[in-house]
């Protein structure tokens, strides 16, 4: 007679449970608990896409973790958006989340059963273990389905035991009306009762302990429908005339049993700690790599200032001078022009007899005066462009110019590096299920 088995978690000392490991969705060459040959004929099921061979994964196939955070979208956008908002009008911006945040937060994430027939010393066939299973959720859902759903399950051959990893919601309206994910108001939309009517509500007397009883009795109802001898009495106590020593016996099995799948799943998840470990070097090498990058390109800033002063001098000295000569020489055309009319103009006699020649004089005036622009400006060209003096006007240039290029390229630098710390942030995931039904 084998002993059906049901447990439940949701996080461990390590943060919450990772799905990654129940759809092998990391490099198996590091898992030596797992035999990486029989892994294709692991089955998946997933609310969306329904049912497959590990091996017959279509390209489209979505991961578990992918399932659950178009779920959470999916059923909890409206709520968690209604309550940013309100975040964000009282002025908590640090509270807002992504559902990215709440689908891995203790509080909201998916809740983990562990289904398995036997043990290493005997167990059913994987089929039948995934037809038992499949009927038993199906039941689940068709009581309980309106405010608890399965999203993901997994049946794992390729361990020493067949067992199947189910994850599933709680949620139930927020008092603004929005579906949230929330435990034991679920179940008590779900009618059902605390175990211990006449106590107070608590670890030990709540409603989820009445949602675990009923599904362990659906479950075991599946098992003996398929014909499955299971043990239904508790271990401790289940035979009156068992002697002592037996019952110490079977205790220990039990404890033995229960240690092999902590074991296995602590075997996983320190291959998966290990595949994030290899991907956090590669991204701290890229890191590295963009660092001396940067730290190269900060030793040429001198020179890149000195060829930018150089360029802009010699642009200045030939449009600047150019342009400050033609202004000169407009304004002395005004000015004679302005004198011309004068005299031209005048009603004076001798202004009028003197002022044909007065004018002939000024317009001579007026073309070297021309000429003497163009000379003026070669000259305080060739003066600007001397070595010596060129030399000491880009120096100073250079000079004022530095500090603030210097610092709008170590502002650029400084939020590289915290976008790139924001990226690292990541927390390390391993599994501990606590809690055996």
């Amino acid at each position: 007679m084998m002993r059906a088995t049901r447990h439940n978690g949701r996080s461990g000392a390590h943060g919450t449970y990772n799905p990654k490991h129940n759809d092998r969705e990391f490099d198996l060459d590091n898992a030596v608990d797992i035999n990486s040959e029989m892994t294709p004929n692991n089955i998946y099921w997933n609310c969306y896409q329904g049912f497959t061979f590990h091996k017959d994964r279509p390209d489209d196939w979505m991961s578990f973790k992918d399932v659950e955070l178009l779920f959470y979208k999916q059923q909890f956008t409206g709520w968690l958006d209604a309550q940013n908002e309100r975040h964000r009008k009282e002025g908590h911006k640090k509270r807002i989340k992504t559902m990215e945040e709440v689908v891995t937060n203790k509080k909201w994430c998916p809740e983990e059963t562990i289904y398995q027939i036997g043990n290493i010393d005997g167990t059913v066939d994987y089929k039948e273990l995934a037809m038992v299973v499949a009927e038993t959720m199906q039941e689940i859902d068709k009581r309980f389905g309106e405010y608890c759903r399965t999203m993901d399950w997994g049946l794992h051959i390729d361990e020493k035991t067949p067992h199947i990893h189910e994850r599933h919601v709680f949620f139930a309206p927020d008092e603004y009306g929005f579906d949230m994910p929330q435990q034991e108001e679920a179940c008590r939309r779900m009618g059902l009762e605390l175990p211990d009517k006449g106590s107070e509500p608590g670890r030990y007397n709540n409603r989820k302990m009445t949602f675990d009883k009923e599904c362990r009795a659906i479950f075991l109802e599946k098992c003996k429908e398929h014909g499955i001898d299971i043990e239904v009495e508790p271990i401790y106590g289940g035979k009156k005339y068992q002697e002592k020593q037996e019952f110490i016996t079977s205790q220990i099995n039990m404890k033995n049993q229960n240690v092999q799948i902590e074991n296995g799943q602590l075997l996983i998840d320190n291959s998966i700690l290990i595949e994030e470990r290899n991907d956090l070097k590669k991204e701290i090498k890229e890191l590295d790599d963009e660092k001396l990058q940067k730290e190269l390109q900060l030793e040429e800033v001198d020179v890149f200032i000195n060829d930018v002063t150089e360029i802009a001098y010699d642009k200045a000295c030939e449009t600047i001078i150019d342009e400050i000569a033609e202004n000169i020489r407009k304004e002395e055309t005004k000015e004679i022009t302005k004198l011309k009319a004068e005299i031209t103009e005048s009603d004076n006699l001798i202004t009028k007899a003197l002022g044909r020649f007065a004018v002939e004089q000024l317009d001579k005036l007026q073309k070297r005066l021309s000429g003497i622009k163009t000379r003026v400006v070669e000259s305080l060209k060739r003066s600007f462009t001397s070595t010596t003096k060129k030399e000491h006007l880009l120096n100073k240039i250079a000079e004022a110019a530095r500090p603030s290029l210097i610092e709008i390229l170590n502002k650029k630098k400084e939020e590289i590096a915290k976008e790139k710390a924001k990226e690292l942030d990541v927390p390390s995931r391993k599994r501990k299920h606590e809690q055996c039904l």
